[in-house]
């Protein structure tokens, strides 16, 4: 797996996903200032919490695809998934705000009508973030980027949030003057949703969990595809980062060689990480195969 050229997807669309929200960051604030929407400046808000995630993503997978060293004999991994946690809680924290200054106006009983404008940015922003939304996460898949599916994710909200500016702002068009704000807080609880599932899933990550069980049966089939292997146990799984560890211990026929047996362990080596897609460090140890009759 090259991880250099990983790195160069992850940047290309990362910087990309950058000028888009830079630009609609731009347009929704010159916009939803003057028409006083709440749910336009939120998102506006929104976009620019997009663009400060994109820099964490920037940073977090260069630093924590960097070789192991004296101090990390497991590598940076981890880097990435402090990243993924740093855009959950930005995203968390954003939510939060769009709640309080949405809640705060439909308490307070302002009307708010803000016109079609609302609606023509909420259009081009729904359908930008989701193209980016599907690039990033194309990106993410085929380079095992946690950080980087996150940030995808992020562009998702973004865009889920502009179907709820751009409802209220029909809302508003028909004579209802509470759609802008209800609108916002629709936004603020979808941001804070997905905030929610990220961390989790970090969390699970920070503590050791498995992998997944898509990549454990991938696993588990390579080691019964082997005819040299009698049986296999105890088989252990993590992921670090973009990174998958795993540990298995093999029974094999008690005669064959040291080199036989290194040579059966890297080619298991070879086709888990051919049958996994994605970067795999390997510990196999082998034992004897004995006969329960002799």
């Amino acid at each position: 797996m090259d991880q250099t050229k990983n790195q160069q997807q992850i940047n290309r669309i990362t910087v990309i996903g950058m000028l888009v929200n830079f630009l609609l960051m731009l347009l929704k604030l010159l916009i939803g200032i003057p028409l006083h929407s709440i749910s336009l400046i939120a998102d506006g808000i929104h976009s620019l919490s997009d663009l400060a995630t994109d820099i964490v993503v920037l940073f977090s997978t260069r630093f924590a695809r960097r070789p192991a060293d004296l101090n990390h004999p497991y590598g940076h991994g981890k880097l990435e998934t402090v990243g993924t946690q740093v855009i959950a809680f930005v995203l968390l924290l954003s939510g939060a705000g769009i709640a309080w200054s949405s809640g705060k106006a439909l308490f307070d009983q302002q009307v708010y009508r803000p016109g079609i404008w609302i609606i023509i940015i909420a259009l081009i922003s729904v359908v930008s973030k989701e193209v980016l939304f599907q690039m990033t996460r194309s990106v993410a898949k085929e380079t095992h980027s946690s950080s980087l599916y996150a940030n995808a994710w992020h562009h998702r909200s973004d865009a889920f949030s502009s179907v709820a500016v751009l409802l209220g702002g029909v809302a508003g068009l028909f004579g209802f003057g509470y759609g802008d704000q209800i609108a916002g807080l629709v936004v603020a609880f979808m941001i804070m949703g997905v905030a929610g599932k990220l961390s989790y899933e970090n969390l699970m990550e920070l503590i050791e969990h498995a992998a997944d069980e898509a990549s454990i049966e991938k696993i588990e089939r390579v080691l019964s595809d082997f005819k040299e292997i009698y049986h296999w146990h105890k088989l252990r799984t993590r992921r670090i980062g973009s990174e998958l560890y795993l540990d298995v211990h093999i029974l094999v026929e008690p005669t064959i060689s040291v080199l036989e047996s290194h040579r059966l362990t890297e080619q298991i080596e070879m086709a888990i990480e051919e049958r996994c897609m994605r970067p795999v460090n390997v510990l196999i140890h082998v034992e004897p195969h004995i006969d329960e009759m002799h």
